[in-house]
């Protein structure tokens, strides 16, 4: 009973808190940011890290902090802080939601929510990776959803300390270039140059994690041992359904969702997600396209078939119409 009520008192203490966030939402900038760390003195670093960790968990823009935490601190010690901040507000949510309601999830949870979860949870603190480095969801958001799932605390804590750096080396120094830029400091050019270049790499991160998450091309001869072996897999066909039911005809069990419509409908493949999906077209153009869709989409185990239909067909294989 007492863990109830410990419980009841912690959701109305986070909605309390969340309210509160919410209403004085437009108080809460840079300038006011400045103005706590500067009367907290030489506590004013803790201070900056601890309002940063409340933020996360009351839902309050990471991004303000981020820039302020380059402004105040420089690129240096703003990125130690910022980095620190935002881990331990992750902790802090991802403690909260496992603590009030992941058991009641676990119970509630059937069909594919449960498929999706078991395959985040056996992707462990690789999929918290990956969703550190592609921002796919809101972060403050993301941070309570993970504690729903049973990925190990610790895992969960690395994974997002490690991935986040990237991203807050970033935005940290854009902070301080913000800052120099309005202050007239030396080297202004070079600075914001600098600040453009690593924003263009935290960019670039999404589309070199898409293709690390691709996986290598599959040839005819091992797709068939594949399917001959009964593996679990889904051979995802992307062509259209004309071509799909036409001259190459398609292989036993291929499932058609062409290429235009992979993104609008990748949902449809969800419990897919951390699955084998082998991707097959007329020759291997339009699926290493829907496989690059797909992957930012955080398909985990995606193969493109090299050659296609046509290979298949020049093997002399058997297809259906």
């Amino acid at each position: 009973m007492s863990k109830q009520l410990t419980r009841i008192a912690l959701v109305l203490v986070l909605v309390a808190g969340i309210t509160l966030a919410i209403v004085y939402r437009d108080a809460f900038d840079a300038a006011a940011l400045e103005a706590w760390v500067d009367n907290a003195g030489a506590a004013g670093p803790v201070a900056f890290v601890l309002i940063y960790a409340l933020a996360t968990v009351l839902f309050l823009p990471g991004s303000v902090l981020t820039l302020a935490g380059g402004a105040l601190f420089g690129p240096v010690l703003g990125t130690v802080l910022n980095l620190t901040g935002a881990t331990l507000g992750a902790a802090l949510a991802f403690l909260v939601s496992r603590h009030l309601a992941s058991d009641w999830v676990a119970r509630r949870t059937g069909g594919r929510l449960k498929q999706l979860t078991q395959g985040v949870e056996s992707e462990g603190w690789r999929f918290v990776a990956f969703v550190r480095l592609v921002p796919l969801f809101p972060f403050n958001l993301l941070n309570y959803a993970l504690g729903l799932t049973r990925i190990p605390f610790w895992h969960y804590v690395i994974a997002s300390a490690v991935c986040m750096l990237p991203g807050a080396i970033a935005y940290t120094y854009l902070g301080y270039a913000g800052r120099e830029a309005i202050a007239g400091g030396e080297s202004l050019i070079q600075k914001i140059l600098l600040g453009i270049a690593l924003l263009a790499a935290v960019a670039f991160l999404p589309r070199l994690v898409a293709r690390l998450r691709r996986g290598p091309m599959l040839d005819i001869a091992a797709l068939r041992a594949r399917l001959d072996a009964g593996e679990d897999v889904l051979v995802l066909d992307v062509r259209t359904p004309e071509e799909f039911t036409g001259e190459l005809g398609h292989i036993a069990g291929a499932r058609n969702l062409p290429l235009d419509a992979v993104a609008g409908r990748s949902e449809e493949l969800s419990e897919w997600q951390e699955r084998p999906v082998l991707l097959v077209c007329r020759t291997d153009r339009r699926s290493a396209r829907a496989a690059q869709i797909l992957a930012r989409r955080g398909f985990a185990d995606l193969h493109v078939v090299a050659g296609g239909m046509e290979a298949w067909n020049a093997a002399g294989l058997p297809v259906e119409r």
